[in-house]
């Protein structure tokens, strides 16, 4: 397969002639290591490991299987899976083809995943033969492929493509700076999912940024773990391993085993992980942490939410001054601020610039503005704004979108926050998650980072609801810590009296035993309300049961 020739247009003015931005296909990554690092591992899944070069080998396979049945640079390939060895290397093949991968989260149900398939305008489907309903589902496609050894449906597996197609070479197509590589659809916190288009230039800087800024040091003798869709943050945060050439050790299943988690961390040495806050809280608080060896960890990297302050402390306190924050959506590919781990501080006080996110990203710019766009002053709360080259090239085929996420040529994040004087911003919380009560903004985090502080509370979520005579008030479900037992409504509120003013004080406590998560672990404020309504618990003022 021949590359594409560059083109030249002749510019209106100025004398030069604008040249293609031509770029690098990510796909010459999996190229480099198989020829530098052909002999190393390069991925590990349960007792199979597999070298770079044998990795190159299959995604040059499988790409030419998947060129043999029609697919071209620009078209969509769907893929529905756990996360596994053709998982990963599909990832490559659509690359090396120019073609877009389109991943989903696999716990979606089937007519989500019909949904995205359709949005995207998929031509084929990858689908993990666990999921037989998701391949009847996606009556768009024109073919679908099985994934893995089980189920039955489908034209063939990857397996079968792989090995009918061994041997063949498939050059890298040319591609420039804004073609498309990846369709990385939002978590939908609001309405359908969209499809934030990611292209081969934009994640070129993406990966630069993140080696820089999160995992500055790392080569090919590190190692790093998977313990999360690789769809999603957990799949960029792997490409940017892999132009390294570190190697990427998958759980041995999708669910999520924290004994296996650190057995692996231990026998693999692993020097980085990407996880979200919940998880990271999870694993610290496990007996396993005493258990294994993590001591080859430097890159504990948490995202997807801030995390709570005294979840810092534990973390820190077991593992190490290790762990580092980035905020980051997936337009923005993760790059808006990073905290390192160095400016983690153990100990309360002035250095410790307690709830901040960090600071601006190489190469990226954070504005707080207001409602008409308008720079705010440090320490001025409003939205979180952000320019650069990581951030993505708009939604697919929605342009009421695009309208309403960019404002003169800044993202509108959603979420509130202000910045102090230097710099460092301060996320307040997203802005529909934002309440008023009698003429009051009340940001939930604040309320929830003063919650956390009582010793029987281990996770919380704050959120408005409808109130006669206040418009809003808060209500606050906790999750004791486990064996601990629930205190009593009254006893929280003696325990906040002092630590808020009465206007933010939530209005009822209820105590659940699990706050419901997402399917990458974190805890969104419409589940909890979906859940307290389910409970009759959002109507303060009926009788409660």
């Amino acid at each position: 397969m021949s590359d594409v020739g560059a083109s030249t247009q002749t510019a209106p003015k100025g004398g030069l002639a604008r040249m293609s931005r031509r770029v690098m296909n990510l796909a010459h990554i999996m190229t480099q290591n198989g020829r530098r690092l052909g002999d190393r591992t390069g991925f590990v899944w349960g007792e199979r490991a597999f070298t770079w070069r044998e990795l190159d080998r299959m995604a040059s396979a499988l790409a030419a299987a998947l060129a043999a049945r029609g697919i071209e640079k620009g078209d969509r390939i769907l893929v529905h899976s756990k996360n596994c060895d053709e998982m990963f290397v599909s990832m490559f093949a659509a690359f090396r083809l120019g073609a877009v991968w389109v991943p989903t989260n696999f716990r979606l149900m089937p007519d989500e995943v019909a949904y995205l398939g359709t949005a995207s305008g998929a031509k084929g489907f990858l689908c993990h033969g666990d999921f037989p309903e998701h391949a009847a589902a996606a009556t768009g496609a024109a073919f679908v492929w099985r994934i893995g050894d089980s189920g039955t449906f489908g034209e063939r597996t990857l397996s079968d493509a792989i090995k009918a197609h061994a041997g063949a070479h498939v050059e890298n197509v040319a591609v420039e700076h804004d073609d498309p590589c990846w369709f990385f659809f939002t978590s939908g916190t609001t309405g359908r999912s969209k499809a934030a288009v990611l292209t081969h230039g934009q994640m070129a800087f993406v990966i630069t940024n993140h080696l820089a800024d999160l995992t500055p040091g790392t080569t090919e003798d590190d190692a790093a773990l998977v313990v999360a869709p690789l769809s999603h943050g957990a799949g960029v945060h792997q490409l940017m391993q892999c132009a390294r050439g570190a190697k990427t050790v998958l759980l041995p299943s999708e669910k999520f085993d924290i004994t296996e988690a650190f057995r692996l961390i231990e026998a693999h040495r692993i020097s980085n992980l990407f996880t979200v806050p919940t998880i990271l809280k999870m694993m610290v608080e496990h007996p396993a942490a005493d258990q294994f060896d993590h001591s080859s960890l430097r890159h504990v990297i948490y995202a997807g939410a801030p995390m709570y302050r005294e979840d810092q402390k534990r973390a820190l306190a077991k593992l190490g001054k290790v762990i580092v924050q980035y905020f980051g959506l997936g337009e923005v590919t993760g790059n808006i601020t990073v905290l390192p781990a160095a400016l983690h501080e153990v100990e309360d006080g002035p250095e410790a610039r307690i709830g901040t996110c960090g600071y601006e990203r190489t190469g990226m710019q954070v504005s707080i503005q207001d409602d008409v766009g308008r720079e705010l002053k440090p320490g001025e709360t409003g939205e979180i704004c952000v320019i650069g080259p990581a951030v993505f090239a708009g939604y697919y085929d929605n342009p009421e979108a695009n309208a309403k996420a960019f404002r003169d040529g800044w993202f509108r994040t959603g979420d509130l926050g202000h910045m102090d004087e230097q710099g460092f911003v301060y996320i307040t919380g997203r802005a529909s998650d934002m309440y008023i009560s009698g003429g009051s903004n009340i940001y939930p985090r604040e309320v929830e980072e003063k919650i956390l502080m009582h010793p029987a509370i281990g996770e919380v979520a704050v959120l408005g609801v409808p109130d006669p005579v206040w418009g809003e008030v808060g209500v606050a479900v906790c999750v004791p810590h486990e064996g601990v037992a629930a205190p009593s409504e009254s006893d929280m509120a003696g325990y906040l009296a002092t630590k808020l003013p009465r206007y933010k004080m939530p209005k009822r406590f209820f105590f659940w035993d699990a706050l419901p998560k997402s399917g990458y672990g974190k805890i969104p404020k419409r589940l909890v309300r979906d859940e307290l309504e389910a409970r009759g618990l959002l109507d303060l003022n009926a009788k409660q049961a």
